[in-house]
């Protein structure tokens, strides 16, 4: 009995013993993506080279003067100077909240990638090819230019169509907009020609604006352009 409850104890803290070295071998992520072009960027802390691989969770990060570039299934994903956000997998798919600068994203089709800034959702319209770009202003302030295709922007239960070539200031407390000082807002909803436009519930607001110039979308246009044309 005794020889058996020793060789059963042995059993038990043999098991014990290895279960920290399977748990160090066992990944903790997926991979979501890699790192196609890098100029003084980071993930979390660490300087980020072409070619490393980057997991759901990660935190990307540019320098003054810095970029990154990753691809993403039917997706790419690219961070300008001075620019964060985390990236991760959404419902099957690849996604990235922007915390600071600005994010252009090119997709192949409309489920290929979300981008999340703020209370904003902004997602490809359709399966078109769709490149655009989002410039996290403040937590209440965002601009939004469809450079290809066109975008949907949702928050809460609003949306509001970007059409492709137009650039917007959406403003994420309308109310907040009205009541500011003189010029701030308070013009009311006109049409995409001109000032502000409201989505259904007054979610948000929406300003035209001009959109950057031609030279600086040709660029991002040329770098998120896969060769197969996502």
């Amino acid at each position: 009995m005794r020889c058996l409850r020793a060789v059963h104890a042995a059993a038990v803290s043999l098991t014990l013993a290895c279960l920290p070295l399977w748990a160090a071998t066992t990944p903790t992520a997926t991979p979501l993506g890699t790192v196609i072009a890098a100029e003084h960027a980071r993930v979390g802390d660490v300087g980020v080279d072409v070619g490393t691989t980057v997991y759901g969770g990660d935190r990307l990060s540019t320098d003054p003067q810095g970029n990154v570039q990753i691809r993403a299934g039917a997706a790419r994903l690219l961070l300008s100077s001075s620019s964060a956000a985390i990236v991760n997998d959404s419902e099957g798919a690849p996604s990235a909240k922007l915390v600071q600068g600005t994010a252009t994203f090119s997709t192949g089709n409309s489920q290929a990638f979300t981008l999340y800034a703020s209370k904003a959702i902004i997602r490809p319209q359709s399966d078109a090819p769709t490149i655009g770009q989002v410039t996290y202003v403040n937590d209440k302030e965002l601009l939004v230019t469809a450079r290809r295709g066109s975008m949907v922007v949702n928050v809460d239960s609003d949306s509001q169509i970007i059409e492709e070539g137009k650039s917007y200031r959406v403003l994420l407390d309308p109310e907040a907009e009205a009541q500011g000082p003189a010029g701030a807002g308070g013009q009311g909803p006109v049409s995409h020609g001109g000032g502000p436009l409201k989505a259904g519930k007054s979610h948000f607001l929406i300003i035209a604006i001009a959109v950057a110039g031609a030279a600086t979308g040709f660029g991002i246009y040329k770098a998120l352009e896969s060769p197969d044309r996502p």
